[in-house]
This record gives structure tokens, sequence and C-alpha cells, in this order.
């Protein structure tokens, strides 16, 4: 027993130099972004669905939840660090963070749709999305702006905010890499496994679903919040338009729910396979882009790495 347990450890530890190697050079690559000169949106956007893929992973690889109303999460967090700085005077860089923690409010008054379960789940929670869009655009004008937005008229240089998305990004993969070996972790798993044997087991369902959900509110806020600071303008059709959900979803699933690497795999394939369809066939984007997701869904449908370890089971013990 003792020797299995240090045999356990080592390879925890290799799977965890493997990881933190990748994300250095993940990291790395971008923070000499803005010094090189080469493409900034590119890499900004980059990070941004790396950040959401990482937290809709927390509620709908680690929990099992699947929520197709992740981008209100997204619009509030950006329209609360609009109206803050707009409205209010507040500095972008506090209310960029006011907007996560408005997320997690959101995601505390969505909290009761928890009890559902699956498709019921995905459906209500695109509905309150919709309705969060509803509420946006009949605030008074002189606060949200109405269905024309806001204009942060900020003058601050996009590579600042470049890097503001790079610290989001990181304390995301952070985050998620310490929940998916902490108890807490374990706890989601095991929900998603099977609920009522985990309540068995002793696991408090409810309170530990709801800390997965808070988590992955927060970090759709805070993306949605730095990209307005990005764009300078925010309106709530772009907000909460379901593709931010979309793309979110499907760069999560490309890469494999469930792991720490998945996603971020998965984010860095389908946007660079986005960006080069769009590049070389403008009018045909959207079709070679659901095209390309068809095939993928094919001939690997546990996502990249997840048909990485289907097919390599051994290689499990070394993938975060």
């Amino acid at each position: 027993m003792a020797t299995d347990s240090r045999d356990d450890s080592a390879i925890a530890a290799i799977r965890n130099r493997i990881w933190f190697t990748v994300m250095a050079v993940i990291v790395a690559a971008l923070a000499l972004v803005p010094v090189l000169g080469t493409s900034l949106s590119f890499s900004f956007y980059l990070m941004l669905w790396i950040t959401m893929a990482t937290g809709l992973n927390i509620i709908a690889g680690f929990t099992g939840y699947m929520p197709l109303g992740y981008v209100a999460f997204y619009g509030i967090g950006a329209f609360a660090t609009a109206i803050l700085t707009k409205m209010f005077g507040v500095p972008v860089y506090v209310s960029i963070l006011v907007g996560g923690v408005c997320g997690v409010l959101l995601s505390l008054l969505f909290a009761p749709t928890l009890k559902l379960k699956g498709i019921y789940f995905a459906i209500v929670s695109l509905g309150l999305a919709i309705i969060c869009r509803l509420v946006i655009v009949n605030l008074p004008e002189s606060w949200a702006g109405g269905s024309y937005g806001i204009n942060l008229g900020l003058s601050i240089s996009p590579v600042v905010t470049f890097y503001y998305m790079l610290a989001v990004m990181v304390a995301a993969l952070l985050t998620i890499t310490w929940l998916a070996q902490s108890r807490l972790g374990k706890a989601l798993r095991a929900i998603r496994d099977d609920d009522q044997a985990a309540e068995v087991m002793g696991v408090n369902v409810v309170g530990t679903r709801l800390k997965a959900w808070m988590l992955s509110a927060l970090f759709g806020a805070l993306a949605g919040g730095v990209e307005a600071w990005y764009t300078n303008i925010i309106d709530p059709e772009s907000a909460f338009q379901f593709l931010v959900t979309a793309k979110t979803v499907i760069y999560a699933i490309a890469g494999g729910l469930g792991t720490v690497t998945g996603p971020v795999i998965g984010a860095i394939v389908m946007v660079w396979v986005d960006d080069l369809i769009w590049q070389r066939f403008p009018i045909f984007n959207l079709f070679l882009l659901g095209l390309a997701i068809i095939l993928l869904i094919l001939f690997l449908p546990r996502g990249i790495v997840g048909s990485i370890i289907q097919r390599k089971p051994s290689w499990r013990r070394y993938i975060l």
C-alpha cells in the first residue's frame, strides 16, 4: 500500500510538471505577442476563448451541467464594467472586478435552476440569458444606453487590456488546476457521475454544485468585462449573443470536457481553424466552420484530449 501511494504521488508530480510546462509555454508565448508585434487582436480573443472554455468546463466538465445561457455571465460582466466606468466614473480596473462579482451574484440568483438536469437545465439557462438581455435593454438609457449600448470612451492602450486578459486567463487556468486535484473537484466528479450516490457518501451536493456554478460564472463575467474594455463599446445584441455560448461550448467540447488540458487545446485549435477559414473563405466561413465541427465530432467524439486518452488509456495518468 505504501509503495502504491508513493507511485501515485510520483505520477501526480510528473503530471503536474507536464501541465505546468505546457501552461508556461502558452503564457510565455502570449506574453511576448505585444513585444514581437504579432497579431494582438487574434491573441487577445484566443485568451478570451481559453478563459471562457475553462470557465464552462468547471460546471459542464466537472459537474455535468451544460448551461446554454452561459453568455448571461459574459454579458452581465461586460455591462457592469461599462456602466460603472462610463456612468459612475469608477476606474476600469475596479469595474472589471466588480463585474466579476456581479456575475457571481447572478449565479446565485440562477441557483434554483441547478435542481433541474440535462436538457431542462440547458433550456432554462438559455431562457434566463434572454431575460437578462431584455432587462438590460429596458434599463434607463442614461444608465445602460438602451438598445444602442455604451461607448466607454477610454483612451488606454490595447496592450494594457491585453495583459489584463492574460492575467484573467492565468487565474482561470490556475483555479481549474487546483480544482482538478482538490477534494472539491473529486466531489464535483462524484456528483457528475451519480449525484445520489455522492450524497449517500456524504457529499453536500447542493453546496458543492453551487461553488462550481459560482466559479464558472466568475470567469465568464471577468472575460466579458475585459472584452468590453478592449473594444471600448458594448451593446445588448453582442453582449448577450447566443454565438458566445455556442463557441464556448464548441471549443470546450473540441478539446475534451472534464480535463484541465482539453478546453485549452480545443480553444487553441478551433480559434486557429476559425481564423484560417475566415481569412481564406470569408463568404463560406460559418458553413466551413460548421463542417469542421461535424468532422471533429464524428472522428473525435470525446474531443482531442479525450480521444487520445481513449486510445491510449495509460496516458491518462499523465494528462491533467
